[in-house]
């Protein structure tokens, strides 16, 4: 597998992931945190223009999407019933979603984002809605402790990960 940033040409595909995740996600009881089309196409054009953006591809498809930077994401600053377990730089990663085309795409674009965070000294932080019974399963195989509860943007909960990276 091959991680690189997305192009403007992949959004029709990524696009269809994102349908695609949508109905996965509704398969499996949660039909309400991806509601009404999220993430939108503006969504992804302007993580396209801030160099957000990833895919991951195997064999020159797109296997995955995932929006991922180092930095301080708004949303955690308060986090409510539990706490980070420390302040140093985090990455983030967002919206992920697999095509289908291999199986535990996501632990891959995750074990990506780890070597990226150990590179820049940083842990990394995910949330994902409660209702998420698949990526919270992606989160605890891959090591993240569950830290609380933040909000959105739209002020709906969600639960808060993080990996240390960095003991």
């Amino acid at each position: 597998m091959k991680f690189r940033p997305a192009l403007h040409s992949d959004l029709p595909q990524i696009l269809s992931i994102y349908e695609k995740a949508r109905a996965f996600m509704a398969s499996y009881g949660n039909d309400i945190q991806w509601a009404n089309g999220y993430p939108q196409k503006e969504i992804l054009e302007n993580d396209l223009r801030n160099g957000r953006l990833f895919v991951c591809t195997q064999n020159g498809q797109i296997a995955a999407v995932f929006m991922f930077f180092i930095g301080t994401e708004p949303t955690y600053e308060m986090i409510e019933n539990g706490c980070w377990p420390n302040d140093r730089p985090y990455g983030t990663i967002h919206r992920l979603a697999s095509a289908g085309l291999i199986f535990h795409a996501a632990d891959a674009v995750i074990d990506w984002c780890f070597d990226l965070c150990r590179q820049a000294g940083a842990d990394l932080r995910a949330d994902t809605h409660n209702k998420n019974i698949p990526m919270q399963k992606v989160f605890k195989r891959n090591g993240f402790l569950k830290c609380g509860t933040i909000y959105v943007r739209d002020g709906s909960p969600r639960i808060a990960y993080q990996k240390e990276l960095h003991k």
